[in-house]
């Protein structure tokens, strides 16, 4: 899973942060975002992301991260895309810009492989006041239907802190 994660990394200035009360925060962004619910445990994910769960149960992982840099106004497409190196045999299911925070965030389902073993992804990916955010539930095929659940209602409670 730890391999999963340092795919998934959009890590431009890493730092320790922290999380209580649903805030993230550290020296580059302070977010609110809920957990996932029952079931998932939080992992130790320092320098790689802000945060990280998993379910053994779904197999599954989600995590939220933030990187702020106003200088880089890379498109959400290109942005999403470097989320995805290390997965192969990418298949498209959907891809739509819908409302996150006031913006407009890419969210984008697909499924791919990940050192030969199928898995199914959804990555959203939003720019706000200089900072990019991205977000992503990964699970194997079996898994990731019961997990999608607990991310949307995790994606619904983000919202940035001044």
């Amino acid at each position: 899973m730890s391999r999963i994660l340092g795919l998934l990394v959009l890590c431009l200035a890493c730092g320790g942060g922290a999380y209580a009360g649903g805030v993230y925060r550290d020296g580059e962004a302070v977010y609110r975002l809920s957990d996932p619910g029952d079931g998932w445990r939080r992992m130790d994910v320092r320098g790689e992301n802000d945060l990280a769960w998993t379910h053994e149960g779904h197999a599954a992982i989600i995590q939220a991260n933030a990187s702020c840099n106003p200088g880089l106004d890379i498109p959400l497409t290109a942005l999403t895309n470097h989320l995805l190196i290390g997965f192969t045999e990418r298949e498209l299911a959907t891809q739509e810009l819908v409302p996150m925070d006031g913006r407009e965030a890419l969210r984008t389902h697909m499924r791919a492989k990940l050192d030969g073993v199928p898995r199914e992804l959804l990555l959203v990916v939003l720019k706000k006041d200089g900072c990019v955010y991205d977000f992503a539930l990964v699970a194997p095929l079996r898994g990731f239907t019961p997990a999608r659940a607990s991310y949307d209602a995790m994606l619904q409670s983000f919202r940035t802190e001044s």
